[in-house]
């Protein structure tokens, strides 16, 4: 009597479980790593790390023929507070201009350190001229570093605070040390990108695909919208 043997198809599993396997572990893996970039985002975007160095930077964000947004003198106005603490010497402006702009982004910006008031007309004392470096190229986070990273050099300047939103740190943070400087960030907890929860979720949304996008291509993001 001959042995009944079992068909090939039931010895071991179909080519199409495979495939559904691979893709359940993808989509795991992909989610781990989207989530726990997140995770560190909102992590790290709740430090606030005042340690000396050398400069404080201010990125950049949306001016107005010479006056800073909403969102850049909420940077600066903290900038300003470090500087009179005596967290570093010098405060550092940087961002360059859009096309038809007089002002660039770092000129908005250092004038109003140098102002004696503030958007809304209210007094306020100034930097010292000698105190502030405007760097004004960069239209995105990635060429604003570079700029930090090259004056950097020429200043011989090795260590930063960087100012910026809360989301926008991490990444910030990241970009500055793959350029060698040793960064910290103490980002502003004033102005519109941090007022209301449904603005901070997007703006954590957002971060978490540009930082990923960052360390896979070490290219910029799309990302002049007043994030710096």
């Amino acid at each position: 009597m001959e042995a009944v043997t079992e068909p090939a198809t039931r010895k071991r599993p179909s080519r199409v479980r495979w495939v559904r396997r691979a893709l359940f572990g993808a989509f795991l893996i992909a989610g781990l790593v989207v989530g726990g970039t997140a995770a560190r985002i909102w992590q790290v975007a709740r430090l606030d790390d005042q340690r000396p160095a050398d400069v404080v930077v201010v990125l950049g964000a949306a001016q107005y023929n010479g006056k800073p947004s909403e969102v850049l003198e909420a940077r600066l106005v903290h900038a300003q507070r470090l500087y009179a603490r005596g967290v570093a010497k010098t405060i550092v402006t940087v961002g360059g201009a859009r096309e038809g702009d007089a002002f660039s982004e770092a000129e908005a910006g250092k004038r109003w350190l140098l102002g004696t008031s503030t958007r809304s007309g209210a007094p306020k004392e100034p930097v010292p001229s000698d105190r502030v470096v405007a760097l004004t190229t960069g239209s995105d986070t990635l060429g604003s570093i570079r700029a930090i990273a090259d004056e950097a050099k020429a200043q011989g300047w090795n260590s930063a605070v960087i100012v910026s939103d809360p989301w926008h740190s991490l990444r910030s943070r990241t970009m500055a040390e793959d350029f060698g400087l040793a960064a910290w960030a103490s980002p502003t907890r004033r102005g519109p990108i941090v007022q209301t929860r449904e603005t901070q979720f997007n703006y954590i949304v957002r971060e978490t695909g540009a930082l990923l996008y960052y360390r896979l291509t070490h290219a910029p993001a799309n990302d002049h919208t007043g994030l710096g």
